[in-house]
């Protein structure tokens, strides 16, 4: 553990640093790449330069997440954990957004001034460099020590961040931030982060008895319980209908909205149904047809993904076409109206290593050549790269 004086001289260094012209490799190394790139990416967006707090929505959901009943179920230990360790902690969903906040005396004023509470938006973009944000953005463990913040409200913070991943889909749903005072900074921080994260991938392990998860981006591929269930492409668009519609649709409304006008007979629908209601163990009910196993999906996740206006989350997910083959209308309307949000997202974007990753996995995403095009100086050889590029598709 670091000296009272061993932390005044971090600061100190941290401090000349940020008032250096330029940032060289070796303040990366000083300082770690993740904190250098983010301090660019901060000082490249439009953050108001008198912010000392982050902005509130008061947006909520109709339906809750996994993430939000996870924490219904292990929340109270980790409000102990706070409340014994003089920290705040908060949990952001994928956009950056805190959900849940617990806080020990000490520090519930000093979260409350700077929005550090449920509803806060600490995505980069809007407040800067900050724990929670670089967590998510690098899919790491993360530290983000006093001066090393954006944002000089919480220059008197350390904050160590975890990201909570999902237990089946492996993605990340999630992250768990402790907070407290700089001069409190302790090394173990960050473990202490990583174990409140493990508590809430267990309630969230717990809570998924009877779970359904549906990948429909690239493979498409249904996991029951953590294992492969063997589909036809009908039983899967099937379900991913069901899954788009949690209310539920009668016979005649699923079988419009899978076949259209195709001459395929009730008979044969109420055939499928029969069968998927065998493989799921009764967690397919009737009248109307509706799934009762809790349900997560590739493709829902992207969905929250955009709402929440976290572009490169969502931009990860979709690694493919949505049910490429299918010729469902409904589910057909869905993936144009899921593309043209993306394309949407892609042209708001600022940040050149997300839309180059994406341009990787998609190289015909010509939405991404052009915002890329945009994004990059007229002289610079990327910039005749790309438009090169673009003129060969």
């Amino acid at each position: 553990m670091l000296s009272q004086q061993d932390l005044l001289q971090k600061r100190d260094t941290i401090e000349q640093l940020r008032q250096s012209s330029s940032l060289s490799l070796n303040h990366a190394d000083q300082l770690g790449q993740s904190i250098v790139s983010s301090w660019q990416r901060s000082n490249s967006a439009s953050i108001p330069k008198d912010r000392e707090a982050a902005p509130l929505t008061h947006q909520k959901h109709s339906k809750k997440s996994a993430l939000e009943i996870a924490i219904e179920h292990c929340g109270k230990e980790l409000k102990h954990i706070a409340e014994q360790s003089s920290m705040v902690a908060a949990v952001g969903d994928i956009g950056s957004t805190i959900i849940w906040t617990a806080a020990s005396g000490q520090m519930r004023n000093a979260a409350e001034r700077v929005h550090f509470v449920e509803g806060g938006q600490w995505r980069e973009d809007l407040v800067g460099t900050n724990a929670l944000a670089l967590s998510l953005k690098t899919q790491r463990s993360s530290c983000v020590f006093s001066n090393e913040h954006y944002m000089s409200s919480i220059h008197d913070w350390v904050c160590y961040a975890a990201p909570i991943i999902d237990p089946y889909s492996k993605h990340v749903l999630g992250v768990i931030d402790l907070s407290t005072t700089w001069n409190h900074h302790n090394s173990l921080g960050l473990l202490a982060a990583e174990r409140c994260a493990s508590i809430i991938q267990s309630a969230l392990l717990e809570y998924q008895q009877q779970h359904l998860f549906i990948r429909a981006f690239s493979v498409p591929q249904v996991l029951f319980n953590g294992k492969i269930v063997v589909l036809t492409p009908r039983q899967i668009e099937i379900l991913t209908i069901l899954a788009l519609c949690p209310q539920g649709m009668n016979l005649e409304n699923l079988h419009q909205a899978l076949y259209g006008e195709r001459k395929v007979s009730i008979g044969t629908l109420k055939a499928e149904m029969s069968q998927l209601r065998d493989i799921l163990g009764g967690m397919l009910g009737s009248r109307p047809y509706r799934l009762l196993a809790n349900v997560e999906a590739d493709f829902l996740q992207a969905e929250q993904a955009l709402d929440a206006c976290y572009t490169e989350s969502a931009l990860k997910l979709c690694r493919g076409v949505f049910l490429a083959k299918t010729e469902s209308p409904f589910l057909c309307a869905w993936r144009d109206c899921l593309e043209s949000r993306l394309s949407e997202a892609i042209f708001k974007a600022h940040e050149t290593d997300v839309l180059l990753k994406h341009l990787a996995h998609f190289p015909e995403a010509i939405d991404a050549v052009e915002r890329l095009i945009e994004l990059t100086p007229i002289g610079h050889p990327a910039h005749q790269m790309l438009m090169k590029y673009k003129d060969e598709q």
